[in-house]
């Protein structure tokens, strides 16, 4: 008889509380430093906390990744429990996480890291696809080999708003930063699973997000000739209802997705983009 399978994944993964009761999720933080404290992301800190000491104090925080001890003393229990793990991390392109949560599964054993080789709700589509196997009785080890074979498959894209933020975090030159808003431009940032998650701008939008946003959504869905149609992601930093509506209403005109969900990003997420960033993520047959 195989063992009982735990499902677990960092807290990017950014499934709302509803989906992570539904499919059984445990979330392991990262760590946000703000201010000289440190929080855990989505748990003590929430995206709108960082926009505002951005707002007031000009303070931007910093994000950690989790350590190799930590995920040792969060899958320890499971283990010593006669349980196998699977663990979804945020792609090795962007953090450390991956490699440490490797070395913590090579001591405890029963564990298995799987770098998502995306973000967010990129992430997320792999967490459920798991989870529905677990639900089958599917061993371990099994859904590990089913889900790499998934890993290239997945969309993920988003049109930030403003360079300000990832300017602040030096991830883009103030010359960028400047010429992007002058020029009222949104870049659409492409996410590689090829390139284990790291981002590469796409096209670059000019206009109001009003303008960009259903362009966007066409231009996203017409580059993937056969989206799988059980579920795509709506998911932002922290954006109006109002916009949030016309990129649903924009989805719904061009495909017949089954299910259409709505989540905020993390943290982690959330304080690389700043405010208004939005994106679509699903995957391909």
């Amino acid at each position: 008889m195989a063992n009982q399978v735990i499902l677990t994944a960092d807290s990017t993964c950014d499934l709302s509380e509803t989906l992570k009761r539904q499919y059984g999720v445990r979330y392991y933080p990262y760590h946000i430093l703000l201010d000289g404290k440190e929080y855990r992301d989505n748990v003590d800190i929430f995206p709108d906390d960082l926009y505002r000491a951005y707002r007031e104090k000009h303070l931007l925080p910093k994000t950690a990744a989790i350590g190799m001890t930590e995920y040792a003393d969060f899958f320890r229990p499971w283990v010593e429990q006669g349980c196998d793990v699977i663990h979804f991390n945020l792609g090795s392109g962007i953090t450390a996480a991956h490699q440490n949560c490797v070395l913590a599964a090579q001591e405890l054993g029963h564990v298995y890291p799987i770098d998502s080789c995306s973000l967010s709700t990129g992430t997320g589509h792999l967490v459920i696809e798991a989870a529905e196997r677990i639900a089958a009785g599917m061993p371990a080890a099994e859904i590990c080999r089913e889900i790499q074979a998934l890993i290239p498959k997945v969309h993920a894209s988003f049109i930030l708003d403003t360079l300000e933020f990832m300017h602040a975090g030096g991830r883009c030159s103030s010359v960028a930063a400047l010429g992007a808003n002058l020029l009222k431009l949104k870049p659409c940032i492409e996410v590689s699973p090829a390139r284990h998650g790291a981002m590469a701008v796409g096209k670059k939008y000019r206009g109001s997000l009003e303008k960009v946003l259903p362009q966007y959504v066409e231009d996203q869905l017409n580059a993937c000739k056969s989206p799988r149609l059980d579920r795509i992601f709506i998911t932002h930093s922290g954006i109006s209802e109002e916009r949030i509506q016309l990129v649903r209403r924009e989805v719904e005109r061009r495909s017949s997705f089954r299910q259409i969900y709505v989540t905020r990003a993390s943290c982690t997420i959330s304080c690389h983009c700043g405010p208004n960033t939005l994106g679509i993520l699903f995957l391909e047959e």
